[in-house]
């Protein structure tokens, strides 16, 4: 069985569309921001306890997003959000990143005076600056942002508009994220609606902490373009022991739909929404050909990065070179930027990534044969 070493892992060109700021940040950064304000709620004061402490969280969604609490006390003025934006795109670009879709929900960082644009301007302004800094290094990345509103909150429409607003200013797209059970899409039809009309991207959280209906709510109702996480769809899909497959109504219109799902497979053991890595649907959604994409979720809270997902799924289920393109390709379609753009990073970066890998894998196997002479 193939198992691929992190590090030719780290080097390949990599796509990530689910990533949340607020839950990417350095350790050492928190505990940098909370000595510079006198902040006394961070759980530990040394970086490596602190990652130990957030890595160690399971439970439900809620649960788990209750850990940010003491990252988000931190995120309330322009600069802070200016330096965890630009070290995103630098954390990103070191791990082989070379596009990204990076979420933040504007409203759980004006506790400090900032208004939702201060906060939209101040990311998009360390985006730009971790890019150019990645850049200096050798690595070429492009980080775009998604405004997302809160499922349980009452100003998705107001998130909505801010989003169209910034479309020519880095933001792709809007999000709706947060618990599921209670909390339908369906409560902010407006603001979907608007994404819609104003022809703009729209992705949902759903099919992670609740079932079938709030995929299917997602898409039906509210026209998503693509799901946030989407694992439970596997419910709609009946596995025989022959190892055939028989999809139902909903499962079939978002395979043939190619509607993508943004797949988090660490985060999905986290929550409780699939026991264990083992038993996680990507293969089984990866042999019937669903737009399959493989994300973080969040890096700081789950301990994990792209380089991490793909080498636990490559241990987990022998993975080689070949099958890692093929989700990295799938997330580059999916990607909420012109296709023109699309195109040009498949056929220019990720296809030539994928295959200085292929050409060094195959001299390294040429060198290790036993010489004839």
């Amino acid at each position: 069985m193939t198992r691929l070493a992190r590090d030719t892992i780290r080097r390949m060109p990599k796509v990530l569309l689910h990533d949340h700021l607020d839950g990417g940040l350095r350790p050492s950064t928190l505990v940098d921001l909370a000595a510079e304000t006198g902040h006394q709620g961070l759980p530990a004061t040394d970086p490596d306890r602190l990652q130990e402490w957030f890595s160690a969280a399971h439970g439900s969604q809620e649960e788990l997003l209750a850990r940010l609490d003491p990252v988000l006390d931190l995120l309330q003025t322009a600069p802070a959000l200016v330096r965890v934006a630009t070290e995103c795109a630098q954390d990103l670009a070191a791990d082989g990143v070379v596009y990204a879709e990076v979420k933040i929900a504007p409203e759980q960082h004006t506790r400090g005076g900032l208004t939702r644009e201060q906060v939209v301007d101040a990311v998009l302004e360390g985006l730009r600056v971790g890019t150019a800094k990645a850049r200096l290094f050798g690595r070429g990345i492009r980080v775009r942002l998604l405004l997302t509103a809160l499922r349980q909150a009452a100003d998705a429409q107001e998130i909505a508009e801010l989003a169209v607003r910034y479309r020519d200013a880095g933001v792709v797209g809007f999000d709706i994220a947060g618990p599921e059970a209670g909390y339908p899409p369906t409560r902010h039809l407006g603001a979907c609606d608007h994404i819609r009309r104003e022809n703009f991207n729209l992705t949902l959280h759903a099919g992670e902490g609740f079932g079938l209906s709030s995929i299917w709510e997602a898409i039906q109702w509210c026209g998503a373009d693509r799901l946030g996480q989407g694992v439970r769809i596997i419910d709609d899909v009946a596995v025989a022991e022959d190892g055939t497959s028989k999809l139902g109504r909903l499962a079939s219109y978002v395979r043939d739909k190619r509607i993508p799902l943004e797949l988090c497979p660490t985060a999905n053991v986290n929550t409780g929404a699939v026991p264990a890595l083992a038993e996680h649907p990507v293969e089984v959604l990866r042999l019937l050909r669903f737009r399959v994409t493989v994300n973080t979720d969040n890096r700081l809270l789950h301990g994990t990065s792209m380089t991490e997902e793909f080498a636990r799924l490559s241990e987990e289920f022998g993975y080689g070179t070949e099958t890692l393109r093929w989700f990295t390709v799938n997330a580059m379609k999916s990607a909420f930027i012109p296709h023109d753009e699309r195109l040009e990073l498949i056929d220019r970066v990720i296809k030539p990534g994928f295959a200085r890998l292929r050409a060094e894998s195959a001299g390294a196997a040429f060198f290790r044969q036993e010489d004839p002479w």
